[in-house]
């Protein structure tokens, strides 16, 4: 038996995070310890439940019911209606199985990260400081103001951005098919005129719903389509890949669900993978970092590029949590 105990966590947005589900103002999270013996590990719970996760309420439910000391077959038995407490518990359990002498946060394989920018015109300006910090990939949040703002703010991006910067283009959902269409055939042509920026994919164009219209969309045009809300979970990824789906996953491993089976799975398929942050701390950030470490296969940046949206002091507080 494993003694657990947990703390839940309310972090704010500096600003606000604005996309087409709406205002992103504060992440609530609940951050695990798992202790054996002198040993200790550390996972994250952190769900997004209008992205496809259970509930921060369902998260902190199951926490509270469970006992002082818990059995490996408690945490691989966690039922799959909760992705996030899954990802959380395993993720614990691997690192208290792992050499890391005790660290709270142990360092991770860096890898190439692509920065978040803010929606509309505010990205022309952001990505100044954020490109000479080091990042060449971006993504911008569309489907957030008028399709014709937008694309004159595309257009305007794609001239000043650095020879060699990859652009990525996420929805959330947002469009209408006429609206992914015109986004498409505009990035299509951006490409061919421009070589000094790559719009890498759009992301998520149409709502979950819509998978055989983006699979259409993805054969007429050049600008790649990756699925982001339709794959958001386990059980979502398995099916989009069971219809057929062979373009680009963007998975969320802290709300995908087990990091044991997401791991056998895009082992046995190669997917083509980006691996993205949900704003969780580094507690779950070095878990997701190092699964995207193990996984990825075209050098794709992960989506980690956040941690200038959320307070920046999380090693002071995460060390006071116990």
């Amino acid at each position: 038996m494993t003694k657990f105990n947990f703390r839940p966590y309310r972090r704010r947005f500096k600003p606000p995070l604005q996309t087409n589900h709406g205002i992103w103002d504060v992440r609530d999270g609940i951050i695990l310890r798992l202790v054996d013996n002198s040993n200790i590990g550390y996972g994250e719970i952190a769900p997004i439940s209008w992205f496809g996760s259970e509930t921060i309420e369902q998260a902190l439910d199951f926490c509270q019911q469970l006992p002082a000391e818990i059995s490996e077959e408690t945490i691989f038995s966690i039922p799959d209606f909760l992705p996030a407490c899954q990802f959380g518990f395993e993720s614990a359990w691997e690192d208290i199985n792992c050499s890391r002498d005790g660290q709270l946060y142990p360092s991770t394989q860096v890898l190439p990260q692509s920065a978040l920018l803010p929606a509309g015109n505010a990205a022309l300006s952001a990505w100044q400081s954020l490109w000479a910090s080091g990042y060449s990939t971006f993504k911008w949040k569309i489907g957030v103001d008028s399709i014709t703002e937008e694309l004159a703010i595309l257009d305007h991006l794609t001239q000043v951005l650095p020879v060699g910067i990859k652009l990525r283009l996420d929805a959330n959902g947002g469009l209408s098919y006429d609206e992914a269409n015109l986004w498409l055939y505009t990035c299509d042509n951006i490409m061919a005129m421009r070589a000094a920026v790559e719009i890498e994919f759009i992301e998520q164009p149409l709502a979950i719903e819509k998978f055989a219209e983006m699979q259409e969309l993805s054969y007429y045009y050049a600008t790649a389509i990756a699925l982001d809300e339709s794959v958001a979970t386990l059980t979502q990824l398995e099916a989009c890949y069971q219809q057929g789906w062979r373009g680009i996953f963007t998975i969320k491993p802290s709300i995908a669900g087990s990091p044991r089976r997401l791991r056998k799975f895009c082992q046995a398929y190669k997917i083509d993978a980006v691996f993205s942050s949900v704003f969780e701390t580094i507690v779950g950030r070095n878990a997701v970092l190092k699964l995207a470490a193990e996984l990825s296969i075209n050098s794709r940046a992960g989506g980690f590029g956040v941690r200038h949206w959320l307070e920046e002091d999380e090693q002071t507080w995460l060390e006071q949590l116990w």
